[in-house]
């Protein structure tokens, strides 16, 4: 665990696990309603990569964009959506973040600058070069955090977005979550580069890679990125590497993964680790880590509930803001 030099703050060093547990759990939860039949559809789960969402989106300022792709409920929670809002939109239900006609894939909250979650492999690439350019133009100082998975790396998007963002200097950061496997396909035999990040080189763009289970490493290098960006640098590529503990989606067996490597990347489990860390720091006592737990529990306890009970948009809600209004 990277030692916390520039957090000295307690309050935010537990919000940190406070955030990384309620991802766990709403994801837990959401797992459990989609093998009731409550959750319909694909659902991508973002257990085992819970510091990324804390520890990157936490370096934003509120004014920036933050556009990602299908696996984009820890994002949503990390930008401060409420899980009741989130969990309703993936029953879709009337009290959904888009009154439930958007789904589990396509979260998105104008008046957070979540400019929505992704369906399309690499489809939100060019929406965040879009964004930056508009405050490019614009003078504004608002910066774009666009994430994508290792997936992305063989779609013309990807080499699209990284020129133009290069060439036009935008204000863009693209943040890769290497979790080793596009679907069921390992990023070895997929990527021809033994470091991802270092693509960026081809495009005249600075990229590090960092320790993506490491909640504090993860905030402290992206708060210097973003600066750096906002400081009018040019766009950065970020290479995280983690791991997803479930499947793609719940409908994937993982059949193509060893027990070794599951066992390996879980014993780096970020909230454990974390934990451990800040018992062993004197920062928080085993007990006061409890509460949040509870209280998280009780959260999305409620979350459910709520969604459970909300009613489905009637049919002609199909007619309803299909256009912005002028």
């Amino acid at each position: 665990m990277k030692q916390a030099t520039k957090i000295a703050d307690k309050a935010v060093l537990l919000d940190y696990y406070r955030q990384m547990v309620q991802i766990r759990v709403f994801e837990e939860r959401a797992a459990e309603q989609y093998m009731l039949g409550k959750i319909r559809g694909f659902l991508h789960l973002y257990i085992g990569e819970e510091a990324i969402a804390a520890g990157a989106i936490s370096a934003l300022g509120p004014q920036d964009y933050l556009v990602t792709h299908y696996r984009d409920h820890g994002h949503a929670l990390a930008r401060g959506l409420e899980p009741k809002v989130i969990m309703s939109e993936l029953f879709g239900k009337v009290t959904g973040s888009s009154k439930g006609k958007g789904g589990s894939m396509h979260l998105f909250d104008a008046s957070r600058r979540l400019a929505g979650g992704y369906a399309i492999v690499g489809g939100q690439l060019p929406i965040a070069a879009g964004l930056a350019l508009a405050s490019s133009l614009q003078h504004t100082d608002d910066i774009v955090l666009c994430f994508l998975g290792d997936g992305a790396l063989n779609e013309g998007e990807f080499h699209e977005s990284m020129n133009l963002a290069s060439l036009w200097r935008l204000p863009v950061i693209y943040f890769c979550e290497n979790n080793l496997y596009g679907m069921g396909a390992p990023v070895e035999e997929m990527v021809a580069a033994p470091e991802i990040h270092r693509i960026a080189e081809a495009y005249n763009m600075p990229s590090q890679r960092i320790d993506g289970m490491d909640v504090l490493q993860v905030h402290e290098i992206t708060s210097e990125v973003v600066q750096h960006v906002r400081d009018g640098n040019g766009p950065y590529f970020v290479e995280a590497m983690t791991y997803r503990f479930r499947g793609h989606s719940m409908a994937d067996p993982v059949n193509y993964r060893q027990k070794e490597e599951e066992e390996k990347w879980m014993a780096k489990d970020p909230i454990s680790t974390y934990k451990a860390w800040l018992i062993q720091s004197d920062i928080a006592s085993k007990e006061e880590l409890d509460v949040v737990n509870q209280a998280v529990e009780l959260e999305i306890e409620e979350a459910v509930e709520l969604a459970d009970q909300s009613p489905f948009p009637p049919p002609e809600a199909l007619y309803e803001d299909v256009y912005a209004q002028s």
